[in-house]
């Protein structure tokens, strides 16, 4: 793809964009308590030595730049998208070569493309009905440009097919491999809503605790959520 052929660049600013995660992944200590990411490739060879599982929990950390790293409190929920990476866990910008971190404009939005994701789970391995899978909301702030498919569907439409991939990951690719930030697209779960595919950690900053959700699965469908912390269950149309 020509340079000319690319999506335009657009300047992103959100604040508090949403992502939602599985609660079972705990914070990562070399992200959160060691400051300066200049210090973690040392850390990790002499930890190593005697902790064999260290990297089985940090990820790969070459996959990241060292001048796009980031460190401190929340710094996991930026930093784990990139370094746990996977041609087993493909997604829509990314065959699993390189990681992607994917919000929401609004939480609504994230909502729906992680009860999509959660759905597509639950069907292939035939998880009895209940509520399932604690998820937590992750808030963050976007301030960087990304290339903009927003306004222009019938151009990219193959790009954001609902159920293939493989062009959006060409296209992914492609930008990756020119030094793109990532990219903002409008949601296909969530009509109206808009995304953020970001291809590095230090694309968002301020990383906090959201709320705690729980997915109701009635068999075919995830047909309710839960605020746990509130007590309160919403019906999901």
């Amino acid at each position: 793809m020509s340079e000319a052929a690319l999506p335009p660049v657009a300047h992103i600013s959100w604040e508090s964009a949403v992502r939602i995660i599985r609660s079972v992944f705990p914070p990562i200590d070399l992200f959160e308590d060691i400051a300066d990411p200049a210090d973690w490739p040392l850390i990790l060879s002499a930890e190593q030595k005697t902790n064999p599982r260290l990297m089985e929990s940090v990820g790969n950390l070459d996959l990241v730049p060292p001048g796009r790293r980031v460190a401190g409190p929340g710094a996991t929920w930026l930093m784990a998208p990139f370094t746990h990476v996977s041609p087993d866990r493909p997604s829509r910008f990314s065959a699993g070569h390189f990681g992607v971190l994917y919000a929401g404009r609004v939480f609504e939005t994230a909502l729906f493309e992680t009860i999509h994701h959660h759905e597509r789970f639950m069907a292939r391995t035939g998880e009895a009905p209940g509520w399932t899978s604690q998820f937590r909301e992750i808030l963050l702030d976007i301030d960087t440009r990304l290339h903009d498919l927003r306004g222009d569907e019938a151009r990219w439409k193959a790009v954001l097919d609902a159920n293939d991939y493989r062009a959006g990951q060409e296209l992914g690719a492609t930008l990756h491999r020119v030094g793109s930030d990532g990219i903002v697209y409008p949601s296909v779960r969530h009509e109206g809503g808009a995304c953020a595919g970001l291809f590095y950690p230090d694309c968002a900053a301020n990383p906090r605790q959201g709320r705690h959700i729980d997915y109701h699965w009635n068999g075919n469908r995830v047909d309710f959520y839960r605020d746990a912390g509130r007590h309160e269950v919403f019906r999901v149309i």
